[in-house]
Parts: C-alpha cells; structure tokens; sequence
C-alpha cells in the first residue's frame, strides 16, 4: 500500500468517527507527533520521575491496570461531570 492509498483509508475511516473517539484520536495523534518532535524529553525527567513512569509500564504490563473506561467513569461520577 503506498503513502496516498494509506491517507485515503485513513481519512475515511477518520471521516466515519464520531465526536468523541475523533476527539481522542486527535489527542493520541497530537501526543505521537509531540513524541517524535521532543525525544529528549526523557533525559530531562528526574530519576524519581523515570522510574515511577517505569513502575507504571511494568504494572500494565503485568496486567495492573485500571482500563480507561473504568478510570473515565469513577472521575466522572466524582466531579459530576456527564
């Protein structure tokens, strides 16, 4: 699949969205494109910083977490929002 065919498929897929998972897709693609701008943001991090980010990723991956949904739901109730 070349680069054109790729854009197609992806602003018709995008062009279904509802409001709110284009509003999260353009969160998650504004956090990608701000990655790949800032990649030393890492080493300004504090060490207490890094391993708390790491202690997160190693807690997901040991299957931890909490899901999104779950998280969104119980910050909603709490502040009362809809």
């Amino acid at each position: 699949m070349d680069a054109s065919e790729i854009k197609v498929k992806l602003f018709r897929q995008i062009d279904a969205m509802d409001k709110e998972n284009l509003e999260e897709l353009y969160g998650i693609f504004l956090n990608f494109i701000r990655g790949k701008d800032s990649t030393d943001e890492w080493e300004q991090l504090t060490d207490m910083q890094k391993q708390g980010i790491e202690r997160g990723i190693y807690e997901l991956d040991d299957n931890q977490g909490i899901p999104q949904n779950i998280v969104l739901e119980e910050l909603r109730k709490k502040y009362g929002l809809t």
